[in-house]
């Protein structure tokens, strides 16, 4: 059992899949403040979800006073990262790879305090192509590449799996696993970093750089995993028909953020509290043991504690009224998400498919057609039975038109 704060606090959550050497990680930490990073590849302009463990493991690491780093990956995606993935990624131009790091810092600030803001132990922001866009080819191969085994490199399981599908592994994304070890050096002499943190599909990637560092630097640095988490269902955690829950607002309306949490599948909700919210572990526990409709109560109390984190304590206890006015009191326009159509459309008139397509409810005609034939489809909160049933000006309801996919998609469409 650890006995620093960190590890002692994280374990209990469930952050910790792997560690490298817990005992003589636990000691180090307990004998000052580290310094430890993850890396975030800058491949959207926002994180989403399926991030939100390493980024809550930075959190925790920074209140318990260790000091956190964000690694963009504005070198590396010039490559792209193959872990696991079924082909090559398409390569980003700088102006692309710019424009998603400036989004994901956004991301990042809801959730751990830079050094702008707290210099004295504040996050640092570090970006590895200031180092990596100046290697010389000869150089790292001198440098690094000695240091790296062809059979150990292979028997990484996100190598192994790639080589084995039809499309195999280029040479480019071979060597990304040499970059990212390069990346875990460079940061232990510039900033002092001993620990990496990432999704257990690291694994392999930052073994490799606690080796470099020992073999070239003669020092010891540590790796921890977060488990990879999927729903009771054994669903992917942050994945739906709708694509990844994007943690920009931007992206990702917050009513829609809180909607993601509080469709918490029942046997989920104690662990995702203390996955994803700063409750104490035994208030997650106790509120992820209830039964029956206090349940519904506890999935409330994560939606709203998670969104908060992402998005501001105001702007969850909004969503969460908007929640409650739309879902008990039948509200039609409470501050839902909106989308604007030219009014013209509604004027000629717009059959019922067309509408849920325009609101993104269905992505094309014949979805749009099969929700309504199945009962799915709401105009106004009224059931749509016929497909080709037109909507005009004359049905907007204090300005807007509610459209609803079920009973938990909602969408204003405001005529402009």
């Amino acid at each position: 059992m650890p006995k620093s704060p960190f590890l002692l606090e994280a374990q209990a959550r469930g952050l910790i899949f792997q560690c490298t050497d817990l005992d003589a990680l636990d000691a180090a930490m307990q004998a000052g403040p580290i310094t430890a990073y993850v890396g975030f590849d800058p491949t959207a302009d926002s994180l989403h979800v399926g991030n939100a463990m390493s980024i809550m493991a930075l959190r925790l690491l920074q209140k318990h006073g260790h000091r956190p780093i964000a690694l963009m990956g504005g070198g590396t995606a010039k490559i792209g990262d193959p872990s696991f993935r079924d082909e090559a990624r398409s390569l980003m131009t700088n102006e692309t790879i710019a424009h998603n790091i400036a989004g994901i810092e956004q991301s990042l600030r809801q959730f751990i305090t830079f050094s702008d803001e707290d210099p004295s132990s504040g996050a640092i922001l570090a970006n590895n192509a200031e180092w990596l866009d100046k290697l010389s080819y000869i150089n790292l191969l001198q440098d690094v590449g000695v240091h790296f085994s062809i059979s150990r490199m292979l028997s990484f399981e996100s190598v192994k799996q790639r080589l084995d599908r039809e499309q195999g592994l280029t040479f480019l994304e071979f060597n990304y696993s040499i970059l990212q070890s390069y990346d875990f050096r460079e940061l232990n002499r510039r900033h002092g970093a001993v620990l990496q943190m990432g999704g257990s599909d690291q694994w392999g990637n930052i073994v490799a750089g606690i080796d470099l560092t020992r073999r070239t630097d003669g020092k010891q640095v540590f790796g921890l995993t977060t488990p990879l988490v999927t729903t009771s269902s054994g669903v992917k955690m942050g994945k739906s028909a709708q694509g990844a829950t994007w943690l920009r607002a931007e992206k990702r309306s917050v009513f829609d953020y809180w909607q993601f949490w509080r469709n918490t599948e029942d046997a989920d909700v104690g662990r995702f509290l203390k996955l994803f919210t700063d409750l104490p572990v035994e208030e997650c526990e106790r509120l992820g043991a209830l039964e029956g409709a206090d349940i519904n109560e506890a999935k409330k109390t994560l939606a709203t504690e998670a969104t908060a984190i992402c998005h501001g304590r105001t702007a969850a206890e909004e969503a969460a009224e908007t929640a409650r006015k739309v879902f008990e009191q039948g509200s039609t326009t409470a501050a839902l998400p909106e989308i604007d159509l030219p009014a013209n459309m509604l004027a000629e008139g717009l059959p019922a498919f067309r509408v849920f397509q325009e609101a993104g409810l269905a992505a094309s005609g014949g979805e749009a057609r099969r929700l309504i034939r199945g009962g799915g489809g709401r105009v106004n909160d009224a059931v749509i039975s016929d497909e080709n049933q037109v909507f005009t000006l004359e049905d907007l309801r204090e300005g807007t038109l509610k459209v609803s996919s079920g009973k938990k998609k909602h969408i204003l469409i405001r005529p402009v």
